[in-house]
């Protein structure tokens, strides 16, 4: 998943949902240029005393709460949201509240819950079909219908109810689809229909 902060694309895990702590610094280090302040050192933060006892904390209470991207490239080292909060907040005040507003925001928590709509939705169909040889084709098409009736273009950068609508279409689908005999009906009064 993707949120944008500062104009730079901040990456966040879906299923441990970490965040990746090379893009907050990236955009936050843009953000102190931009006012002319130093740049925060990563590497210092996690050197203090402070964030040793914090991480010890969250450690005891979550396990692992830290991941140090390791090679060359674009590599990201991921951090629980708490230690993300952490960082934002001595990074500026301005990224501090748009990183509380970012926890909590339902975005991942509707973007889970879509995606086992879909799920549910795709076997229900895939039940149904006649054709199993090329339900992949079909299943393509009602996703593209999804997205269009929805309207997005990327899934990773819809909004709250953008999700929220995915996944009610696609409840609508199910439900219809297990009621009718035409799935092709049922997509049809989920989507056209709003039902």
């Amino acid at each position: 998943m993707k949120r944008e902060l500062f104009g730079y694309e901040i990456s966040q895990k879906s299923k441990s949902e970490f965040l990746s702590a090379t893009d907050l610094v990236r955009a936050g280090n843009y953000w102190r240029a931009l006012h002319k302040k130093p740049f925060f050192e990563i590497d210092s933060y996690y050197k203090s005393i402070e964030f040793k006892e914090f991480e010890k904390t969250l450690k005891n209470k979550y396990g692992e709460v830290r991941q140090i991207g390791r090679g060359r490239g674009n590599q990201h080292s991921w951090v629980h949201p708490l230690i993300f909060i952490d960082i934002a907040l001595k990074i500026s005040p301005e990224l501090k509240v748009e990183v509380y507003e970012w926890v909590i925001d339902n975005l991942l928590k509707y973007r889970n819950e879509s995606g086992l709509s879909y799920k549910k939705m795709c076997g229900i169909l895939y039940s149904k079909t006649k054709a199993p040889s090329t339900f992949y084709k079909f299943i393509e098409k009602v996703a593209d219908r999804i997205k269009l009736a929805c309207g997005v273009d990327d899934w990773n950068k819809a909004d709250e109810e953008q999700l929220k609508k995915r996944e009610k279409i696609q409840d609508n689908i199910s439900l219809l689809a297990e009621v009718l005999n035409d799935v092709e009906r049922a997509v049809d009064l989920a989507i056209v229909k709003g039902i």
